[in-house]
């Protein structure tokens, strides 16, 4: 409990129990950002004397643990089955998305007025070595450098909170684009996207680099609601 004698502030502390929940906590979530959630396998469910065994805890701080991701919508809880790492229906994704394009776009109207050229100039080094002839044998290294450039223009609008805001959307949006930048011809019509949001930016044009990412991300929404056909979670 937080106490405050005159000036002083007395705070006592952090029990065991608090500190294993925590790091329990950081690590399982952190494997789940880690997941490709939609690759088509089968749903993941979260064994709470397994992922105590491997990290050398009792159960309590895992199921306090997963109580926490729960909350933060990354896991759910089924009745009589278990927990599972959370999945969206076709519908909550085209929404989370549309979510993102917002968000994203509003980064790349600050990115453009506030990012240095150094940062522009990484931004736009991460696809240097790919290009239309070697794309189809790399897809993997592209959708890596995809999920990265836009992680970054996020970071680069310099708003901590939107930063915040979009980490647990990111885990849904990120396996989306992993898995559809291999549909089609997307990875092509990503790379000029792209290249275009760069222009835009380094531009300095800020109204503009808005829109572009905006409607790239947009275009995605677009791709699920024709092409994608979605188990319920």
């Amino acid at each position: 409990m937080l106490q405050t004698r005159g000036s002083t502030l007395s705070i006592a502390p952090i029990g065991q129990a608090a500190t294993l929940r925590n790091q329990a906590y950081a690590m399982i979530k952190r494997s789940i950002l880690a997941m490709d959630l939609y690759d088509g396998s089968p749903r993941i469910r979260l064994e709470e004397n397994q992922i105590a065994r491997d990290l050398g805890v009792s159960r309590t701080p895992i199921r306090e643990a997963l109580t926490l991701l729960e909350q933060e919508g990354l896991v759910c809880s089924v009745p009589r089955r278990g927990v599972f790492v959370a999945r969206k229906t076709k519908r909550e994704l085209i929404e989370m998305i549309t979510v993102w394009a917002a968000l994203e776009g509003t980064a790349a109207h600050l990115a453009a007025n506030r990012a240095d050229a150094t940062d522009l100039a990484a931004l736009s080094g991460m696809f240097q070595d790919f290009t239309p002839a070697s794309l189809p044998d790399r897809l993997n290294d592209y959708a890596q450098a995809n999920i990265a450039f836009h992680q970054a223009i996020v970071r680069l609008g310099g708003c901590t909170l939107m930063v915040e805001m979009t980490a647990n959307l990111f885990l849904h949006v990120r396996a989306i684009r992993t898995v559809s930048i291999h549909q089609g011809s997307r990875a092509g019509r990503s790379m000029s996207e792209h290249a275009a949001i760069v222009a835009a930016l380094q531009a300095r044009d800020a109204e503009r680099a808005a829109i572009l990412v905006r409607d790239h991300a947009l275009g995605l929404a677009a791709h699920v609601e024709a092409h994608w056909s979605l188990p319920e979670p």
